[in-house]
């Protein structure tokens, strides 16, 4: 994300988008370890949360800590995930991976 101005909100928008993808569970276990998965709630859009986390808007991802629409993923949620090979959308935005369960 480096090579992009935090400003642009429609650049920072449209590279999380192109980097947004599904996967597996079970392969973010490593990161799930050094407990940097947050899982977004379904009530918010994951392209839109991971613009706050570029541009480091503190204040709106504390909001959202603290009203429970973000929370690192828990090892009993882990676990449970991977017993049901579930699949989630992920984005990437050092250090953390944002996931977001799959809208039925």
């Amino acid at each position: 994300m480096n090579e992009l101005d935090p400003n642009d909100l429609e650049s920072v928008m449209r590279k999380l988008n192109q980097d947004t993808a599904k996967i597996e569970w079970q392969l973010l276990a490593e990161h799930q370890q050094q407990e940097a998965v947050v899982e977004v709630d379904l009530s918010l859009d994951l392209i839109l949360v991971g613009c706050e986390f570029v541009r480091d808007s503190r204040k709106q991802v504390e909001e959202w800590l603290a009203d429970g629409l973000l929370a690192k993923v828990s090892d009993e949620t882990a676990e449970c995930w991977a017993r049901e090979n579930k699949e989630v959308w992920a984005v990437v935005v050092a250090p953390w991976v944002l996931v977001q369960q799959i809208k039925s």
